[in-house]
C-alpha cells in the first residue's frame, strides 16, 4: 500500500472512531434519565444496574454467537480480560456513580467521575512511557474546565464525603473501561463478543451479590413519570439496557479501539453535552450562557488532543529526512580475529 493509501485509510478509520466514539457518549448521557424515573418509583441502584446489563446480555446474545462463529476457543484465552472487563468496567462504574448521585449533586459527581480521564492519560505514561505532550495538557485542562462550566458548580448542594469517595472509584471504573475497551490482546474478542460476554459475567456476580443481601435489591412494577407523563416500568428499563447499554458498550468498545484509550476518554466528555442536550429538547430546560461556553471549551479541548495524535512522535521527522546508509561497493579485508 502507498504512503497516501496508508493516510487515507488511518483517516477513515479515525473518523469512523469519532463517530463510533459520539455515538456512545450520545447513548451513555440518556442513563441518569432512565434510571431517576425507575428510582422514583422505588427501586434500588443495584436492581436498576442488574436489570440495565441483565436485559443487555440477553439482547445481545444472538449478534454475540453469529459473531463469534464458533470460535469459543477465543472466550476462553480472552476469559481474564473479560473478568476484569465485567468487573471494573461495566458492573463496578454504574454502582458507585449511581450510590454517588444519591448522596452529592448529578454535577459534582459527574466531575469527579470525569477524572478518569486524567487516570488514563498518566496510566499510559506510568506504565507504556507515552508522556503526555502540551497540547494533550492544555486540551485535557481546556475540557475540565469546560466540563466544570456545563456542570454548572456554582449551583447550590451539599458535599457528603461518601458520596465523593463512590465517585473517585467511579472514575477509577471509567478509567478501566477506556484502556479495557482499547484492548491490547494479540487476538481480542469482537466488540459484541466482547460486551456480551462482559455483561454475562456482571450479571451473574450482582446476582450473587443481591442474593446475599449485600447489595440492596427492590424493585416496584408501579408506572413511573417521564416526560410529564406515567408510563409503564418497562419504558426506563428498556431504554436503560438497548440505548444506554448495548449500543453504548458496543459503540464505546469498537470507537475506542479505532481511536485508543487517550482520545476516546476525551471524546466521552461530550456526554454532558448530550445530557444537557436532551434536557432541553425533551424537558425544555434551556442551557445557560457559562454551560454554552463550557461547551465550546470541551470541544475545543478534544480537537487540541486529537490534534496532538496525529502529530508524529519525536524524531520522526528527523528519522523521515536521514538518507539510508549507503552499503559499500565491496567488504573490507578482515585483519585479525574471527
Amino acid at each position: 500500500m502507498t504512503v497516501l493509501g496508508t493516510r487515507a485509510a488511518r483517516a477513515a478509520t479515525g473518523s469512523a472512531g469519532l463517530a463510533l466514539a459520539v455515538l456512545s457518549a450520545a447513548t451513555f448521557s440518556t442513563s441518569g434519565t432512565f434510571a431517576s424515573a425507575l428510582y422514583g418509583s422505588g427501586w434500588s441502584p443495584g436492581t436498576a444496574v442488574l436489570a440495565r446489563i441483565g436485559l443487555a446480555a440477553a439482547i445481545l446474545t444472538v449478534p454475540a454467537v453469529i459473531q463469534l462463529r464458533g470460535r469459543w476457543a477465543l472466550l476462553r484465552r480472552n476469559a481474564r480480560g473479560v473478568a476484569a472487563y465485567s468487573l471494573l468496567a461495566i458492573a463496578g462504574p454504574q454502582l458507585c456513580f449511581f450510590n454517588a448521585v444519591a448522596r452529592i449533586p448529578v454535577g459534582i459527581a459527574l466531575l469527579l467521575e470525569y477524572l478518569g480521564v486524567v487516570l488514563v492519560v498518566g496510566w499510559l505514561w506510568l506504565r507504556h512511557g507515552q508522556r503526555p505532550r502540551r497540547l494533550t495538557v492544555a486540551g485535557g485542562s481546556v475540557a475540565i474546565a469546560g466540563l466544570a462550566m456545563v456542570l454548572d458548580l456554582a449551583g447550590p448542594g451539599g458535599i457528603n464525603p461518601v458520596g465523593v469517595v463512590w465517585a473517585l472509584l467511579g472514575a477509577v471504573g471509567l478509567a478501566s473501561f477506556f484502556l479495557l475497551s482499547a484492548g491490547g490482546e494479540r487476538e481480542p474478542l469482537p466488540p459484541i463478543a466482547m460486551a456480551w460476554a462482559g455483561m454475562c459475567v456482571a450479571t451473574a456476580g450482582l446476582a450473587a451479590v443481591g442474593w446475599s443481601g449485600l447489595l440492596p435489591m427492590t424493585v416496584s412494577t408501579s408506572s413511573v413519570p417521564m416526560l410529564g407523563h406515567r408510563v409503564s416500568w418497562i419504558v426506563p428499563v428498556l431504554g436503560l439496557s438497548l440505548l444506554a447499554a448495548v449500543i453504548a458498550y458496543v459503540a464505546g468498545i469498537s470507537g475506542a479501539r479505532r481511536l485508543g484509550a487517550k482520545l476516546v476518554s476525551f471524546v466521552s466528555l461530550s456526554e454532558t453535552l448530550f445530557a444537557i442536550l436532551f434536557a432541553w429538547l425533551l424537558l425544555g430546560q434551556l442551557p445557560s450562557a457559562i454551560q454554552f461556553l463550557g461547551a465550546a471549551f470541551i470541544l475545543g479541548g478534544v480537537v487540541m488532543v486529537r490534534l496532538d495524535e496525529l502529530r508524529p512522535p519525536p524524531g520522526a521527522a528527523s528519522r523521515a529526512r536521514r538518507p539510508p546508509a549507503q552499503q559499500p561497493d565491496f567488504a573490507p579485508a578482515r585483519t585479525g580475529g574471527r
